[in-house]
């Protein structure tokens, strides 16, 4: 009977080390996966997409998801009060559309690399055209702690992204906040170089547009 009860004792002492153990290793993965889910401390969510591009939780200058952030005019890297052609930065001629002869966006010009550091950047065109491409996610219209956006949900894996429709700064007035959205890409227009690339929506329409490069946009920042 001691014998027995010698043996049950050890048993019970080596199950609670296993016990132990299976914790500290659950605790140590889901440490890792909270690691890999974020750059230079800020997070991101992978979708799934076949570039392997992970995109922000956030805008530029937001705190949550659903927080508008700060808008920048294409290339420049800092808000200001005041979004024309005389306060771009890069403008030269905006009648005759001179600007600065640029045909990429350069990293030290770019509101996410420069704000963020890191990996991040602004998304090409071709990256917020994979986003958009029903084959990988779906859009649906809806509201985030009284915000109105998109709910962006891969079909590849179920994660998501939510992109508030933050409207866009011209001159000294904010537009469409409530009902649009407008989020730069890093990606001029081949026919004119004063027009850069932009995701456009409201609750009606996923696309893309050109539009001059001075306007106040949003910025959702990728990284690979």
């Amino acid at each position: 009977m001691k014998q027995l009860k010698n043996y049950l004792s050890i048993l019970s002492m080596l199950l609670l080390l296993l016990t132990f153990a299976s914790c500290t290793n659950e605790k140590s993965n889901t440490e890792n996966v909270a690691e890999n889910e974020s750059e230079n401390g800020y997070e991101y969510v992978d979708l799934g997409l076949p570039s392997g591009i992970k995109w922000a939780t956030c805008n530029v200058g937001a705190n949550s998801p659903e927080e508008y952030g700060d808008y920048f005019a294409w290339g420049e890297t800092q808000p200001k009060d005041k979004y024309t052609w005389s306060t771009y930065k890069y403008c030269t001629d905006s009648y005759y559309c001179t600007v600065d002869n640029k045909t990429t966006l350069d990293l030290e010009d770019d509101a996410a690399h420069v704000n963020w550091g890191g990996k991040w950047r602004m998304p090409t065109s071709a990256e917020q055209d994979e986003l958009r491409d029903t084959n990988n996610c779906t859009w649906e219209w809806t509201t985030l702690n009284g915000v109105e956006g998109y709910k962006v949900i891969s079909k590849k894996n179920g994660n998501s992204i939510f992109l508030p429709a933050a409207g866009r700064r011209d001159y000294d007035g904010l537009i469409g906040a409530g009902n649009v959205g407008h989020y730069w890409s890093s990606s001029l227009d081949a026919d004119r170089s004063c027009n850069a690339y932009k995701l456009y929506f409201s609750s009606s329409i996923v696309d893309w547009r050109v539009n001059n490069r001075y306007s106040g946009y949003s910025v959702r920042p990728v990284c690979e």
